[in-house]
């Protein structure tokens, strides 16, 4: 086992009882000491985290544990190679927790003298440039301060701060990364990284690293509100180190959140979202806790200010229904039987989602029964493409139990889903299908070729925006029954829906390749066409009769 003081201290500060963790930095502490700290090929670097710790307190300010447990690990190095290595490190942290002054600390120290790498250039990467220039100008302030001294090491602007010795520099981007090339980082620093919506940023900024020794990523953040994106997969493959028994054995991960919503009327816990918190606190952190504590009174006043407070003051966001098409329990609700004897005389409308014929494809048809919404479906979907995407879900058990057809061959054939809507019609009497226009030829004609009527839809996100508060409504109300059928509900759980400019909602993905949504789709087109289509049941009387 290695061993480093500042390592050492905190984890002992933690079981003693001295600090309370999260979770989240409980299960960091395992994996530190059965994954990395056990192994013999690496070491703490420990003139550089002492360097870098001493620059940072004497010229901006003093370190919590935390902060100095933090930097050890960015000098953890191989011993026979001049490598580091963790490449990234992940900080998820409440907001308050000088996560900027961290940042400027640790980029001033980066392209100092001290750290002695040439052209060891640092980015710091935010959505807004006032928030990218946030440490820039940190570090400027810091200089003009101290210039009699720093002017004989570093020259500075109010965009640029340069290591004289090492001729590197540190800059500030937004994140247009239309317009940015990876240039020649040796540290990337991401700034409030929750908002980002996709990998595109970050993967044309990283193409530059590489190119200087000590390659690195920073990552650091509070939570956010945008659901669905980057963020949520990246954490996820977080946890999954967090776990132990990840590939990804390059990548500190340091989340500080509640653990439940519970302990936010607890505010001796939150320390677990704000370890500037931890006792004794310093000055800093007395007057942090005092506004955290009027803002928290203020929400008796103004319940609407708690989902920004559980996000940025408690790093946990509220689970908001407005983002999902259902809560988990409403959609386990749609697992009843489906009425099969009752469906016979019915009227039905069915439905396709033939969008792209190389993965999956979805069919299905659509009765009323009373209040409720039946939807009784079958999939189609490439074998290839299963192993090539690696889904997580059980799709070759959803293939035995009937639920879906996986196909060797290169690309789905429409005839598939004509002869299955031809068992439909021969079941049912099923007569029109419902489809959209981008496959609307291939569609359309081998349908109308069988005898089907179909109509399309010409803007599919129109009718969502529709249909969204409806759909939302019958799921809640528990009026939709899929039958046992998890894969519809695999795709509908992976459904989120979006609040537009607007006002309107739109129906999205949680991931464009990983997360099926085909079922779902279809089940919402033929609720396009449910009120003009299906009937209500009418009672029948023999008075109605005219013998």
């Amino acid at each position: 086992m290695i061993h480093q003081k500042y390592v050492d201290a905190y984890m002992e500060a933690w079981r003693e009882g001295h600090v309370i963790f999260n979770q989240e930095r409980i299960d960091l502490v395992r994996q530190l000491e059965t994954e990395v700290l056990i192994r013999d090929d690496i070491y703490f670097d420990e003139k550089q985290i002492e360097q870098c710790i001493n620059y940072i307190e004497k010229w901006y300010f003093q370190l919590e544990a935390f902060q100095k447990f933090i930097i050890a690990f960015l000098f953890l190095k191989y011993k026979k190679r001049d490598k580091l290595f963790y490449k990234d490190i992940v900080i998820v942290i409440a907001r308050g927790n000088g996560k900027n002054g961290l940042i400027s600390g640790l980029a001033d120290y980066f392209i100092s003298p001290g750290h002695g790498i040439e052209g060891y250039n640092v980015d710091v990467v935010a959505n807004s440039e006032i928030q990218a220039q946030t440490s820039v100008k940190e570090v400027f302030n810091m200089k003009e301060k101290n210039k009699n001294f720093m002017k004989n090491f570093f020259s500075w602007t109010r965009t640029r701060i340069t290591g004289k010795a090492a001729l590197a520099e540190f800059i500030f981007r937004t994140s247009n990364a239309d317009t940015k090339d990876g240039g020649r980082p040796g540290c990337l620093i991401f700034d409030e990284w929750h908002i980002y919506e996709d990998t595109k940023l970050i993967n044309t900024l990283s193409s530059g690293l590489g190119k200087v020794k000590h390659r690195r990523r920073i990552y650091i953040s509070t939570n956010g509100h945008v659901r669905g994106g980057f963020f949520d997969r990246f954490i996820e493959q977080c946890l999954d180190v967090l776990k132990g028994g990840s590939r990804r054995k390059n990548r500190f991960v340091f989340i500080c959140k509640m653990d439940n919503k519970d302990e936010v009327d607890k505010p001796k816990l939150w320390e677990k979202a704000n370890p500037m918190f931890s006792q004794p606190r310093s000055p800093y952190a007395e007057e942090l806790f005092d506004t955290i504590m009027d803002e928290y009174l203020d929400l008796e006043d103004d319940p609407s200010g708690r989902p920004e407070f559980m996000a940025k003051r408690m790093n946990l966001p509220q689970e908001d229904n407005t983002v999902k098409i259902a809560s988990w329990e409403d959609i386990q609700a749609t697992n009843r039987p489906i009425p099969y004897e009752r469906l016979e005389n019915k009227a039905c409308v069915g439905a396709i989602d033939f969008s792209f014929i190389k993965d999956f494809t979805a069919c299905g048809v659509l009765f009323k029964d009373g209040d409720n919404y039946v939807w009784d479906s079958h999939q189609f979907a490439r074998r290839d493409f299963i192993k090539e995407a690696k889904l997580k879900p059980p799709i070759n058990e959803w293939e035995e139990d009937g639920l879906i057809t996986l196909l060797d061959e290169p690309v789905i054939d429409i005839s598939y889903m004509v002869d299955y809507f031809c068992e439909m019609r021969e079941k049912y009497g099923l007569d029109t299908i419902i489809g959209d226009t981008f496959r609307l030829d291939i569609v359309k004609q081998a349908l109308e070729a069988a005898g089907f009527r179909v109509l399309y839809i010409q803007s599919p996100h129109a009718i969502y925006a529709k249909l969204a508060p409806r759909i939302e409504m019958l799921f809640a109300q528990h009026r939709i029954i899929f039958g046992d059928n998890p894969l519809m509900r695999w795709n509908t759980n992976n459904i989120v829906v979006k609040v537009k400019n607007d006002g309107n909602k739109d129906f999205l993905k949680k991931d464009e390749v990983r997360r099926k949504t085909d079922g779902f789709t279809a089940f919402v087109y033929a609720m396009w066409q449910a009120d003009n289509i299906l009937e209500d049941e009418v009672e029948f009387f023999l008075d109605d009769i005219d013998f």
